[in-house]
């Protein structure tokens, strides 16, 4: 609580969307702090939007049934037999696991699909120069309402990632992007920040020091470092979402590690 006590004066009464997913989910002790931390954030003021992912635990049942995981990309290429498999793993199994270890740590929690209360309304996902990914969504709109209406009860809004078309479609939507739209759209009317946590400690200088974490990243340094190679690969996307959550009203983006996530520490945009 000492340690966390700078952080908890400084977002006391503000919203903080917290996309939690990677290997990060994977070992349960972790899991379990994450959702102790997230408890203890609400019950000192800060409210909570936890968007998760499952990617690992998709990739695993697939591999049961014999189908391969096909990515176009970086997103999983999904077909009609992959969506039944994402829905259930999301929907599923680690979202009401989330929200019982919630219950567990004393907390409140609803889990959501992206479809309950018309939350999150896409379209299939296609690209400009035509590349398709199968049933993968793009959020267009975001029921903030029903977000600000749990909040304000105490309650976690807890966040598979999947939306619907209106056309009776479920669609596989990346996470990263889940939390960013549900951030933008609260920021419309609350102070917001988001928190892009896994394994990592941050956005590294070195990926193979695990200390050589970057404090804080605007869009100059942001391009001076993908020129010399230092941020590549799935980090700079996750940037580009950072940088666009900021556009939209977005107070700040902190990206960290999962067990950090009550002490404020990490990379910081702006």
């Amino acid at each position: 609580l000492v340690e966390a006590l700078p952080y908890i004066q400084e977002y006391a009464g503000k919203i903080i969307v917290v996309k939690y997913g990677g290997n990060a989910m994977i070992n349960e002790d972790l899991k379990q702090a994450v959702i102790e931390d997230i408890v203890l954030l609400n019950l000192v003021g800060i409210k909570v939007v936890l968007v998760h992912g499952g990617g690992p635990e998709i990739s695993e049942m697939l591999k049961k049934i014999g189908k391969e995981s096909k990515f176009v990309k970086g997103l999983r290429y999904t077909d009609r037999e992959t969506m039944d498999i994402v829905q259930m793993i999301l929907c599923g199994k680690v979202n009401k696991n989330l929200v019982s270890l919630f219950e567990k740590a004393g907390g409140r929690a609803v889990g959501l699909g992206g479809m309950d209360g018309g939350l999150f309304k896409a379209i299939r996902l296609v690209d400009p120069d035509g590349t398709e990914y199968g049933y993968v969504g793009d959020v267009k709109e975001v029921n903030a309402d029903l977000l600000a209406s749990l909040i304000h009860q105490g309650i976690v809004p807890v966040l598979a990632p999947l939306t619907h078309d209106k056309q009776g479609h479920m669609l596989n939507t990346n996470a990263d992007t889940i939390a960013g739209e549900a951030a933008k759209a609260l920021a419309k009317h609350f102070d917001v920040t988001l928190v892009f946590c896994f394994e990592k400690k941050g956005v590294l200088r070195d990926e193979n020091d695990d200390e050589s974490v970057i404090p804080e990243i605007d869009r100059t340094v942001f391009k001076q470092l993908v020129e010399e190679g230092i941020i590549q690969g799935g980090m700079i996307p996750k940037l580009e979402n950072s940088f666009q959550a900021i556009d939209a009203g977005v107070k700040e983006v902190i990206i960290t590690q999962a067990s950090e996530i009550h002490q404020g520490k990490g990379t910081k945009v702006y």
